[in-house]
């Protein structure tokens, strides 16, 4: 599955997925943006991801940049396809806290 990606200046809330969209749909919003290509490494964009994942997991607000919302959302969809599955229960909770957190952005134009 191959999508063309979308740098955040053009990114607009139509692109973002529904609170409840399934995986089948978050997944390709999520290829929009390279996460390894943006930062150059698979390190530093893991390195991105894992921070993501911390403050999620400590119920603390993602307020990371846009940037680094679509760094963690893109991680998520290499992780899972990694596994070779979809997401479980608790991993959908974060991926759509995510396109959430993505969407607040995009509705404020925060595009860095």
């Amino acid at each position: 599955m191959k999508m063309e990606t979308i740098p955040n200046t053009q990114l607009i809330e139509k692109d973002v997925p529904s609170a409840r969209a399934t995986w089948k749909k978050i997944e390709p919003f999520a290829l929009t943006f390279n996460g390894y290509k943006h930062w150059g490494s698979f390190k530093k964009c893991r390195e991105v991801a894992d921070q993501g994942v911390k403050l999620y997991r400590g119920r603390q607000a993602l307020n990371q940049s846009l940037t680094d919302l679509r760094t963690c959302l893109f991680f998520e969809s290499r992780r899972w396809k990694h596994y070779e599955k979809n997401p479980t229960k608790k991993g959908m909770e974060y991926i759509r806290a995510l396109v959430e957190a993505i969407r607040v952005r995009v509705q404020a134009r925060e595009f860095s």
